[in-house]
């Protein structure tokens, strides 16, 4: 049974805002995981992803990890839309 990707958000973050916005223009359901304002709060993020910035999308069905917005944009329009 395939997963949900998972994409590590910040509110108000316009590039997390860009990659939540193409996911949802596309209908790709996701889990939403919002993440503190303080980078030093933000260890789940580094336990995924190696480093604290957002966004981060998981897609553990694909084993891909990643961050950088324009990344996550194109594996979406290349793969999951």
């Amino acid at each position: 049974m395939a997963t949900e990707p998972t994409v590590y958000v910040l509110e108000g973050c316009p590039y997390c805002e860009a990659v939540t916005d193409r996911l949802d223009a596309e209908g790709i359901d996701y889990e939403r995981e919002e993440v503190p304002a303080l980078h030093s709060g933000r260890d789940q993020v580094k336990r995924v992803s190696g480093q604290r910035a957002v966004p981060v999308l998981v897609d553990d069905d694909r084993g891909v990890t990643m961050a950088e917005s324009e990344n996550i944009l194109e594996y979406v329009d290349r793969t999951l839309a």
